[in-house]
């Protein structure tokens, strides 16, 4: 990260820690030792074998969406569900899924195809007839203002959406739409910040106010920092609710929480929760990690719920999991959440939904956005792929799979195997990867004259890939719960094995970015290749 983008960051966690209370009074919950019980059910098998938290007999069990969906904002349209989540540097960014139920869901879009930079989390919300989703920006390295905020809009969640529009709202992360008693519409932000907006929703109509201190966090609990973030506001029964992320999104398993205030009127004061956080980790041997960042939601059957992310105990490779936990009201009108650490399966909120899910089998004529997204792509990346007849082309960029913004997707599952077809048109090397980010990547590649292997972000030397003069190979990839191995074959029935990689540590923790490990394809140099025959299976 260069000092740029450093500066920014330092800005956005300044602001979200700008007021940090403080207090010991409370016990010291990161000491608990409580033993993750073994959960009383299993994932029922879908797609591919991918898993399933539809167990097919009114339970489900967490995570609803599996694999990286990091900070998931929820918005109920009638008996509609649609999520949206951070995309970061993939593009194209900011993928919708539609459900009927709050666990069955299935790709819908990806909203934005213009590179504007890093997308952190973002809000949905319907005004009228028309939906808008606000998007804070990382912009790209050297711009002068590299923290800001856009809009995009739609007649329909499914697109076609607009191209993004600067609010000129600068240095705010994590926005949250909100409706006021006075018939404004704002922007909640981190550090419980909060701008009001113009009628139209496209701009700002005043300054960035600060309204709300946090829940103060007792001094001995293990967390990652104060980083008040992500505030989703509802109005429910007279009040205004604040579902506030605070703790840190990654580091200890403890860190991440979901903290609750209040207020009869869109402009506070704000009463924190008596029984904040409402979720948290509180041990490490628990199934679920750094739990936070939540929507309240109102479910099918009249019961709510909170959606919030976490990363999965031991496979931080996966990135933060979508996860769903009931909740009820008390009588003087707090959340509640009843889940427990999620090891348990649970009542759905309504039965009968169709499945959910997609295949990563394949090259399907919707793929870019619904399945596949470019890392960091340049301009005009989409003129890069072609896809017919279930076969996708790739131009190359770059001189290998750091520099050429490689074509990835997201795995759910603890265990895969993923075998493709490549053929070399030209002076080209690809082949297929487990891509966290271009310092922290492994896979295996074919070039003009020998296989090569990649391992840590670095070619490997020793031992060389073996030298061979084919222009086209059948390559596999076997992650099975992170130890990775690569093999080759000439007709894809005998194969030989290559080598294998522990990869427990491409995760956030180690390299930084929010990311995810996340299996692809990469295509370096100025020839093109040619991708068949793409199997997954869990």
């Amino acid at each position: 990260m260069n000092p740029t983008r450093r500066q920014a960051l330092a800005l956005a966690l300044a602001s979200a820690g700008a007021t940090l209370p403080r207090t010991a009074s409370a016990a010291p919950q990161s000491d608990r030792r409580v033993p993750c019980p073994t959960p009383a059910a299993r994932w029922r098998a879908g797609i591919e074998g991918q898993r399933r938290a539809d167990l097919g007999d009114g339970r489900y069990l967490n995570p609803v969406l599996a694999g990286d969906h990091p900070d998931p904002t929820v918005l109920k349209d009638g008996a509609d569900y649609y999520a949206a989540f951070s995309s970061f540097q993939y593009y194209p960014g900011v993928p919708i899924w539609h459900s009927r139920d709050l666990v069955n869901w299935t790709p819908v879009a990806a909203a934005l195809t213009t590179n504007i930079g890093t997308i952190w989390a973002l809000d949905i919300a319907k005004h009228g007839d028309r939906y808008f989703i606000y998007i804070p920006v990382l912009a790209q390295d050297g711009d002068a203002r590299p923290l800001r905020t856009y809009v995009i809009h739609a007649q329909s969640m499914r697109g076609p959406w607009s191209e993004p529009i600067d609010m000129k709202i600068d240095g705010m992360i994590d926005p949250g739409h909100a409706m006021g008693e006075d018939g404004k519409r704002y922007l909640f932000f981190n550090g419980g910040k909060r701008v009001r907006l113009s009628d139209d929703g496209l701009a700002a109509a005043g300054p960035i106010e600060h309204v709300y201190d946090g829940w103060p966090i007792p001094e001995d609990w293990i967390i990652e920092g104060f980083a008040m973030e992500g505030p989703k506001v509802l109005r429910k029964d007279g009040y205004f609710y604040q579902f506030v992320a605070q703790g840190g999104t990654a580091g200890p398993p403890t860190s991440h929480m979901v903290v609750v205030a209040r207020s009869k009127s869109i402009h506070g004061p704000w009463e924190n929760c008596p029984h904040n956080p409402i979720v948290r980790t509180t041990h490490r041997d628990e199934p679920w990690w750094s739990r936070g960042h939540s929507t309240a939601v109102e479910g099918p059957d009249g019961r709510w719920w909170l959606v919030y992310h976490g990363y999965e105990n031991g496979f931080r490779t996966l990135g933060r999991q979508m996860l769903l936990e009931p909740i009820v009201w008390t009588a003087d009108g707090w959340p509640r959440a009843t889940g427990g650490d999620l090891s348990r399966a649970m009542a759905m909120p309504a039965p009968g939904a169709a499945p959910g899910g997609q295949p990563l089998s394949g090259f399907r004529a919707d793929a870019i956005g619904k399945k596949l997204c470019f890392y960091a792509p340049r301009t005009n990346y989409l003129k890069r792929t072609r896809i017919a007849a279930d076969t996708l082309q790739l131009a190359g960029q770059g001189t290998g799979p750091a520099d050429s913004s490689p074509l990835l997707f997201v795995a759910g599952d603890r265990s895969y195997q993923i075998d493709v077809e490549v053929e070399l048109d030209g002076d080209v090397e690809a082949g297929l990867l487990l891509f966290y980010n271009e310092k922290l990547f492994c896979g295996l590649g074919l070039g003009k004259d020998r296989f090569q292997a990649y391992r840590i972000g670095q070619r490997e030397r020793w031992p060389q890939g073996a030298a061979t003069n084919a222009s086209r190979i059948h390559l596999r990839l076997v992650n099975e719960e992170n130890i990775v191995t690569l093999y080759h074959s000439a007709e894809g029935r005998t194969w030989t094995k290559e080598r294998s990689f522990e990869v427990t540590g491409y995760n956030h923790n180690v390299a930084d970015g929010f990311l995810s490990l996340r299996p692809g394809l990469y295509a370096a140099g100025s020839g093109r290749a040619t991708f068949r025959g793409l199997r997954y299976s869990a």
